[in-house]
Order: structure tokens, then C-alpha cells, then sequence
């Protein structure tokens, strides 16, 4: 008799692990504090793997599997997965653990690291293994989601015609960048009410987890998989059409636009990868859908999901250490919600703390950026995304962080650092006609910050970024600056630094 270790992320019936195992083997499941706690999960993220553990465990008895479950309040629970295994293998005299490769390097180690053998086979979820991802990576000086997206489009045959990509193009970017205005009409995600078992999780969660950053309730996510189709097919009926052009847009009174928010149930395996991009690709075929937008969904989790597990796994546990820019400002208060006046950055925080979702954009070139800008540790900015959104696991946050948002890899995951000033985020959302600052000034106490801190990240990173080809040519209109200006920018850019790391409202 073998254990058969289900993670909280890994709840499919398709599981490497539970396709080899056999009838006699016990299937365990844990809730554990090492899990819950090694960075102080959002309550929602807490609350929805837990409920969607004990529903799929609820599945797994019915299909006839003998599951050993753990409750967090279980008063034998050891409050790590490694503990629960090899208590349930005292118990059940397992001389075998066969486990899926989970998704980040501290648990692969702690598995291998047990007394008892433990087999990881590969997670089959995805449509890369990390051997074909370290083949196409070898030898390229450089390693670009474009080319790697082609390669995938190739091998699925998604949106494909006789070898070629439909409509002639690989990629419809440049039709999705459109700012969105307000609509009523706009339908969102569908809200799933708590049943008895999610409402009995929620009142563990808030008796456990309530001095976490994050609001608990109201909690409308899906829990199983049923729900989880429900959301895909409202996503594809109502508001795959217009995701391409708006994805990019930001509103303050409207979170969703139109997102999909299915990436929970595709991350925790609720949703497989495959059936999403084929639905997508189907709208279209059926005349549903523009091509531009499902070409720009299904690069999300084609290509870039894909490509960042790719990066992951490839450059090794220290990845999430990696600090190029030697960036060491801890991240101020107000990534927990403290009060700013900075109107951007209090709604994407807000809109963080009350639903555990953020859209690409607000972490890219909000969240992000800023942090960038103000020179904030990577590890810290990684361990802050890791914490407060629902889908984020660490195979797919942390290149996500590490690379794209923080460019602490120097360059593995993009060829430039993604900063603006506030023309972007102004361009692309309603932030900035409320904001306290003025996002036209460049100087003086009214001055967008996003705007002082752009060319004092550009000023101090001179030497790395001068010869860059994305980013280099915006030294020439630095330098053509009148020199007081450049000087006042600079020191007002130092002040507001200053007043943050004091602890004042900035």
C-alpha cells in the first residue's frame, strides 16, 4: 500500500499522481499551519483552498478512494505537509509516497528530504514539461515569451491553419490597449454564494487567520469544479468578446472590466489549461469572438503562464533571491493599506485587500512600477504578491515578480524594466482626474510621484540601462533637460523618498 499526496493546488481527477496510483492506496490531504502561514496568506486565498480541499476530498470518497484527511483543527494534526505523511504512513504502514511535483523548490526539497521514499512525477497540467522548456531555452542568448508562445501555438495547434497562425499574425497586441469608460452594462464575474461547507471554512479562516491583511468576507469565489465551469462559460459568453481591447484598461469603480478571474481555479486545477484555451479558441471558431481577443487570452495562459513556470523551474530555488538592481527599501505601509495620496495606488491596494484580485495591469504598472521605482526590495515586493492575491503560487508569481515587475533576474524574463511615469497609468485608467497630485507636473510638492521617481530610477541606474535598445534613447531627452530641472526632479524625487521612509503619508 502507497500514500498519495493531493495538494491544495493539484484538485483534478487528471493528477499524475492519482492516475498511478491503485485501488488500495490511501490519498491524503492535508490542512496545515506551514502551509497557511510561511507568508501570511489573503484570508480568501486561505479560505478557498481549504473549501475546495475538503470538496474535492468529498469527490475523491465518492469515487471510491479511501482519502486520510486532515483538518486544520484536527487536534492530531503536525502542521506540515511532511508531518501528516508520515503520520499517516505509521498508520496505514505505507512503505511508498507517490506525489505530484509541486509547485515551488520548498516543498520539492522537504519531500526528498523524508525518511520515507517519496516518487514525484511530473505535473502533466501544463502543456511544457521542464525537459521540452530547457530545450527550446538552450543555447538562446535571450529567452522571449514571443518565440516561446509560437512554439506552443505550433505544438496545440490553437488557433492554427495549415501551420499558420490565424489571420497571419502570431500576435494582436496592438489592438488590446484601449482605455475603457465606465458601463453599466459590463457584466463581471458571477458570485457563488457559500454553502455549508465553504461558510463552515469561513468561520475557521476568521477564527484563525483574522489579523491577516485582506478582507474575508463577503466571499463569492467558486469552490469546486462545477462552479468553476459556470465561471468559464459566463467568461466566454459575456465577456471574452471585449477582453482583448480593454485588458489593459483600469477603472476605479469597476475591478473586473473583462477579466476572466478564472485564473483560482486554473491555478489550484479546478480548471485545466487545456479546456480554457480550447473553449476560447472555440468562441472564436464559432464566430463568437474577435480574433484579437482570443488570441490575447489565450497567450495569457498559453504563453505567458507557461513561459513563467518555464523560468522558474530552470533557474533554481534562489531565483526568488535575485537582486540586480540592489534594490533595498523595505515596502512602505501602504502596500497594507495605509493612507496615500497617491490615488492609483489606494484603489489597486483597496481593490487587493477586498477581493485578493488584481488585474496584470494594476501589478505591472501600478503596484509594481511603483515599487520599482522607489527602489524597494525584490524578495520583499515577491513575498507581498505571494500574500495578497488569490491565484498566486509561487512557480508563477515569482518570475512574475522577480523578473517582469522588479527586474532583479537582470533581464531573464524581459529585456527591459516595464517603468513609467504617470502618463501611462493615466492614459489607461481614471486614477489620475482625482488624485491629489497633479499627474502633468514634473516638480514641485503637487508633482504625480510616479513621475519624480521615473527619472530618479533612470538618473540612478545610468550605467545599466544608457545602452539598453528599449529604453537607452530616453537618456537623450534627459539630457536635453534644462539642468535646473533635471536638479529639481532629482531632489524632489530624494524628498518624497525621505517623507515615505519617515512614515508620512506620501
Amino acid at each position: 500500500m502507497r500514500l498519495i499526496l493531493v495538494l491544495g493546488d493539484q484538485l483534478t481527477h487528471e493528477l499524475s499522481a492519482l492516475r498511478t496510483a491503485n485501488p488500495g492506496d490511501v490519498v491524503v490531504m492535508a490542512e496545515v499551519m506551514a502551509e497557511a502561514s510561511y507568508v501570511r496568506h489573503h484570508p480568501k486565498k486561505i479560505a478557498f483552498i481549504f473549501a475546495a480541499m475538503r470538496k474535492f476530498a468529498i469527490e475523491l470518497r465518492e469515487a471510491g478512494w479511501t482519502v486520510a484527511y486532515t483538518r486544520l483543527d484536527d487536534p492530531d494534526n503536525s502542521h506540515a505537509i511532511t508531518g501528516e505523511l508520515l503520520r499517516r504512513a505509521a498508520e496505514h504502514g505505507a512503505a511508498e509516497i507517490i506525489a505530484t511535483e509541486p509547485g515551488e523548490w520548498r516543498l520539492i526539497q522537504a519531500l526528498v528530504d523524508l525518511p520515507v521514499p517519496v516518487r514525484q512525477l511530473p505535473d502533466s497540467r501544463f502543456f511544457a514539461s521542464h525537459a521540452e522548456f530547457a530545450a527550446w531555452a538552450k543555447g538562446r542568448k535571450e529567452l522571449r515569451l514571443e518565440w516561446f508562445y509560437r512554439e506552443m501555438r505550433r505544438k496545440t495547434g490553437l488557433l492554427m491553419t495549415d501551420g499558420q497562425p490565424e489571420g497571419g499574425k502570431w500576435n494582436y497586441d496592438h489592438d488590446n490597449r484601449k482605455p475603457a469608460a465606465p458601463d453599466l452594462l459590463r457584466q463581471g464575474p458571477p458570485a457563488f454564494p457559500p454553502d455549508a461547507v465553504t461558510a463552515e471554512v469561513l468561520d475557521l479562516v476568521e477564527a484563525r487567520f483574522s489579523g491577516n491583511f485582506g478582507t474575508l468576507r463577503p466571499f463569492t469565489y467558486a469552490t469546486d469544479r462545477a462552479g468553476a465551469l459556470k465561471a468559464l462559460d459566463h467568461f466566454i459568453a459575456n465577456s471574452l468578446d471585449e477582453f482583448g481591447p480593454y485588458q489593459d484598461a483600469m477603472l476605479m469603480d469597476d475591478p473586473y472590466l473583462h477579466h476572466s478571474i478564472l485564473s483560482p481555479y486554473i491555478n489550484t486545477g479546478l480548471l485545466s489549461a487545456a479546456e480554457v484555451c480550447g473553449a476560447a479558441a472555440g468562441a472564436y471558431a464559432a464566430g463568437q469572438v474577435r480574433l484579437n481577443s482570443a488570441e490575447g487570452f489565450i497567450r495569457q495562459i498559453l504563453g505567458w503562464r507557461e513561459f513563467m513556470r518555464g523560468i522558474y523551474f530552470l533557474e533554481g530555488p534562489d531565483y526568488t533571491r535575485r537582486n540586480a538592481l540592489g534594490h533595498r527599501r523595505d515596502l512602505p505601509p501602504l502596500y497594507w493599506g495605509a493612507p496615500t495620496r497617491m490615488n492609483c495606488l489606494s484603489h489597486a491596494v483597496g481593490q487587493t485587500r477586498d477581493l485578493a484580485h488584481a488585474h496584470h495591469i494594476q501589478r505591472l504598472m501600478v503596484t509594481g512600477n511603483f515599487a520599482l521605482l522607489a527602489g524597494c526590495d525584490p524578495h520583499q515586493v515577491h513575498e507581498w504578491y505571494l500574500e495578497v492575491y488569490i491565484d498566486a503560487y509561487e512557480w508563477v508569481e515569482a518570475p512574475n515578480t522577480i523578473g517582469m515587475s522588479q527586474f532583479a533576474d537582470g533581464g531573464i524574463v524581459g529585456s527591459k524594466p516595464y517603468v513609467s511615469s504617470g502618463n501611462y497609468i493615466n492614459k489607461m485608467s481614471d486614477y489620475c482626474r482625482t488624485c491629489a497630485y497633479k499627474v502633468d507636473d514634473r516638480t514641485g510638492p503637487d508633482a504625480c510621484p510616479f513621475n519624480l521617481l521615473y527619472w530618479h530610477f533612470l538618473d540612478r541606474h545610468r550605467d545599466r540601462f544608457q545602452q539598453n535598445p528599449r529604453i537607452g534613447r530616453i537618456y537623450a531627452t534627459w539630457d536635453r533637460m534644462d539642468a535646473d530641472r533635471r536638479d529639481a526632479a532629482l531632489a524632489d524625487a530624494r524628498s518624497f523618498l525621505a517623507r515615505m521612509d519617515a512614515g508620512e503619508e506620501v
